[in-house]
């Protein structure tokens, strides 16, 4: 290896010209993939575990819920890689009504199953997608979460509004241009404005004509359809509340409301039809709100194969395409609101990291150009660790962009360690070409010594071994690709770089000559 380096570095010396646009290269390539890369937030981590939300028709009762979602316990339970299921129904937690339920559910050890969770979770929504009335969402569990309203989706979109009727008329829209987009599936809304409903309109002329106040018309509702108590039973043990109601036969037939009778000022019964009229409609299930704002969170899971920028960017192109009214507020939440934020830091934290090794080496060394010879190998690695997460369909999610700063500390090791050695050689009064070419040959074996003791030491992070290695992985493709890639490079741009730079550098002062014995008289 040696002496392989030693040709190859006769040769990039006399085509020096050629090596200074191959790094200039590298910082226009670094910087484009920078951009093209999918990007993510944090991996999705395999923890044996997930969680289904199901939803069905709001205007469904207890007994067919249950009857679903039984159904679709059974379908999940007899996977092969199941090993047990926890099953609930009705408003509970973050379910505010009775048309949802929940799944917890345990997989086998992955040794036992043999599959991620992502492809057991592909297998299960095949699986209960032909169980008809129920829609079934998985997600995986993860040690890490944050934020944003509970959803029965990983990512969250939320509309906000002081007027619920535009909310009303524009999520539905929007929910079904979503579902047309092939980043993203299982969208779904907390908004379902599928509620059947019964609006009482009051003929208020007719019913003052009659002499029926508008009090005595929701006293008479209340009073069959509500929870008033009339009095309490009190026995030697205990007390219990008496509530006046209709009778069950009647409170589950809408045609119940034309049979209500309403004293008149005159003391006669009238029926509410003679004052009213009902009419059917629908609207929303329940109505959450944000900052005192009725609010919208629309929820969705990626699509195999993109990432979370891909889905970012296909979204934000159908709320400019749909032209929302101006007092409809959107935006982001939860990890979704998250990454956006991320991603618009992550170019200012690598400048940062930059900038602070160019200052730190450029006290260290005196100079300003010296710290540039050290930093001009640092995009080569940006290339290896970029090609890396592409090459193994990985997004530039948070634990790469670790990985990659600390690769900048690694791979900065190289060239310091030539441009060092060179120094000292120049205040020997060694030339430029001399001192960089010596340094080189003598730094080989050193450098090769910890770049692969730093490639053996990522090795096991990047081939993914251990419980939860899905979160790390990315740390140790960037760092293991990065060093494979700038191991070859820096060791040829760093001589050639110092040789141009060094004719800005003023000449070192040399080692004074030793004095001149006096001769004995």
């Amino acid at each position: 290896m040696d002496a392989f380096y030693r040709r190859t570095l006769d040769v990039v010396l006399r085509h020096s010209f050629v090596t200074l646009i191959i790094t200039f290269i590298t910082i226009g390539v670094s910087v484009w993939l920078y951009i093209v890369v999918p990007k993510g937030f944090f991996p999705t981590e395999d923890t044996g575990f997930i969680f289904a939300s199901t939803e069905t028709t709001p205007d469904i009762g207890f007994k067919m819920m249950v009857e679903h979602q039984k159904k679709a316990a059974e379908i999940v339970r007899s996977d092969r890689a199941v090993d047990y299921v926890m099953s609930s129904v009705g408003a509970l937690g973050t379910s505010a009504t009775l048309n949802n339920g929940r799944l917890f559910i345990a997989l086998k050890a992955r040794e036992e199953r043999k599959e991620s969770v992502q492809q057991v979770i592909g297998r299960l929504r095949r699986a209960v997608a032909g169980i008809p009335g129920i829609n079934v969402y998985f997600v995986p569990v993860q040690n890490i979460s944050i934020g944003g309203r509970a959803s029965k989706s990983e990512y969250q979109y939320t509309l906000q509004s002081s007027e619920l009727s535009l909310l009303t008329n524009i999520v539905p829209k929007f929910v079904d241009e979503l579902g047309k987009l092939k980043e993203i599936r299982d969208v779904t809304t907390d908004l379902q404005i599928t509620n059947p409903q019964m609006r009482i309109e009051v003929d208020k002329d007719r019913a003052a004509a009659i002499g029926v106040q508008p009090d005595q018309i929701r006293n008479a509702l209340y009073n069959s359809f509500g929870v008033r108590q009339v009095g309490t039973i009190y026995t030697s043990v205990n007390q219990y509340q008496v509530i006046l109601e209709a009778s069950k036969e009647l409170s589950d037939d809408p045609t119940a409301l034309a049979r209500i009778y309403v004293k008149a000022t005159n003391g006669t019964s009238v029926p509410l039809s003679a004052v009213s009229r009902i009419v059917a409609s629908v609207g929303p299930l329940t109505v959450n709100h944000q900052a005192q704002q009725p609010a919208a969170t629309v929820s969705f899971n990626l699509a195999p194969g993109y990432s979370l920028s891909d889905a970012v960017r296909a979204i934000d192109e159908v709320a400019r395409d749909m032209r929302m009214p101006a007092s409809i507020s959107t935006g982001y939440s939860g990890v979704a609101q998250a990454f956006q934020a991320g991603l618009s830091n992550q170019p200012i934290l690598l400048l940062a990291a930059v900038l602070t090794i160019y200052i730190v080496l450029g006290i260290l060394y005196e100079s300003f150009i010296h710290p540039i010879t050290i930093l001009a190998g640092l995009p080569s690695a940006g290339i290896g660790a970029l090609l890396s997460l592409i090459l193994f369909k990985m997004d530039l999610s948070v634990i790469a962009i670790i990985g990659i700063v600390m690769l900048i500390g690694i791979v900065k090791k190289n060239a310091i360690m030539i441009v060092d050695f060179a120094l000292e050689r120049r205040k020997g009064g060694a030339s430029p070409r001399d001192a960089v070419y010596e340094a080189c040959l003598l730094r080989f074996r050193p450098i090769m010594m910890t770049t692969f003791a730093a490639i053996f030491g990522a090795l096991p992070i990047a081939l993914g071994a251990g419980a939860g290695a899905e979160l790390r992985q990315p740390l140790g493709i960037a760092v293991v690709g990065g060093l494979c890639l700038s191991q070859v490079l820096t060791l040829y741009i760093t001589p050639v770089i110092y040789l141009y730079l060094e004719r800005f550098n003023a000449p070192p002062e040399t080692a004074p000559a030793a004095a001149a014995p006096v001769p004995a008289e």
